[in-house]
């Protein structure tokens, strides 16, 4: 099959050595923009033979705890100490971060709900085809930095795919433990196929995502924890010298067993909420009140938890939608035979 090539350019060369700030150019007419392209900033820092690191971070553009840490590491690495390639990303989604929202503005699509894209897509399409086939296949790791944005608040965990090469799961595991944070998220059946994960499966690359808080601010603890888990990832893999900063021994590996352990509003209306992410619950414990706020005179609804586990997540908005996720829960990994 023949791969159609991108429509999106580099304004660097990304195989020159030093340290270099580029743009990856998006070639999409609109109103603002009618002839030219919309830019996508990334720093390039390439010294020596040795393995390569993606670092990606606003995949979502009301996200900013990862954008955060990479601006952190980039003012950090001198070229000369480097050995290998460096290239990252502060916030994928540039417009969405502009714009403070999930989505893209210039096509309202999810960035990380588009893999494989496509090369005669939208801007959003264009830069998933993009990474998909000329970025990610030519890097030895990934990490993907994302939080819980203005929508929810996570656990902060490591998020590791459960790939059908098990070669390549382990090494997604041990990525996820050099990170170092305490609770690991296992993708498996549940994951989506449409996700930056997956793309990093598709071409056979070791890869983890991170949630990192939320709240749609930038949280000084979690904005830490990433940069020390760039920086010990860089160091695993000899990017940079000397040791890893200690990490946790222990791991909380979880996994989304069953999604119908999730609860959902029931309805338009507030979610009065009794717990917050990493809170062990039972079944049938309470999560929150559920009030109709529109009809005052109908009787709220306490929510209850259907299955035991830990919650991962919870929703960050008073206000909340039918459908929308109040809580998000999963249990203990269990290895697959």
């Amino acid at each position: 099959m023949t791969v159609n090539p991108s429509r999106i350019k580099s304004n660097i060369d990304l195989k020159k050595h030093g340290y270099q700030v580029g743009e990856l150019m998006i070639p999409w007419s609109d109103n603002t923009i009618p002839l030219g392209y919309h830019p996508i900033p990334f720093i390039n820092i390439r010294s020596g033979k040795g393995k390569s690191l993606l670092i990606i971070g606003g995949n979502h553009g009301d996200e900013f705890e990862g954008p955060a840490a990479i601006m952190r590491i980039s003012q950090q690495i001198i070229s000369n100490e480097v050995t290998g390639h460096i290239l990252l990303i502060p916030s994928l989604s540039f417009h969405a971060l502009k714009n403070s929202s999930r989505t893209n503005p210039l096509d309202d699509r999810n960035m990380n709900r588009t893999f494989p894209g496509n090369p005669n897509g939208l801007p959003s399409e264009m830069l998933a085809h993009y990474l998909e086939t000329n970025l990610i296949p030519n890097f030895d790791a990934v990490i993907d930095l994302h939080s819980g944005g203005k929508a929810s608040i996570f656990t902060p965990c490591s998020l590791a795919t459960e790939s059908a090469n098990t070669h390549l799961f382990q090494k997604n595991l041990k990525l996820a433990k050099i990170f170092g944070v305490p609770t690991i998220w296992i993708l498996g059946q549940n994951n989506d196929n449409r996700s930056l994960n997956s793309a990093a499966e598709r071409s056979s690359v070791p890869m983890i995502a991170a949630e990192l808080g939320g709240g749609g601010g930038i949280d000084p603890n979690m904005t830490k924890m990433a940069e020390l888990g760039i920086l010990n990832i860089l160091k695993h893999l000899d990017i940079l010298k000397n040791s890893p900063h200690p990490v946790e021994t222990k791991f909380d590996i979880v996994e989304i067993s069953n999604p119908n352990a999730t609860i959902h509003a029931p309805s338009f209306g507030l979610f009065d909420r009794f717990i917050k992410a990493g809170d062990i619950v039972s079944k049938g414990q309470p999560a929150g009140w559920f009030h109709y706020i529109s009809e005052p005179d109908r009787a709220s609804i306490e929510l209850k938890f259907t299955h035991s586990g830990k919650v991962l997540a919870h929703s960050n908005r008073g206000v909340v939608h039918k459908g929308e996720m109040l809580a998000l829960v999963a249990n203990d990994y269990k290895t697959k035979k």
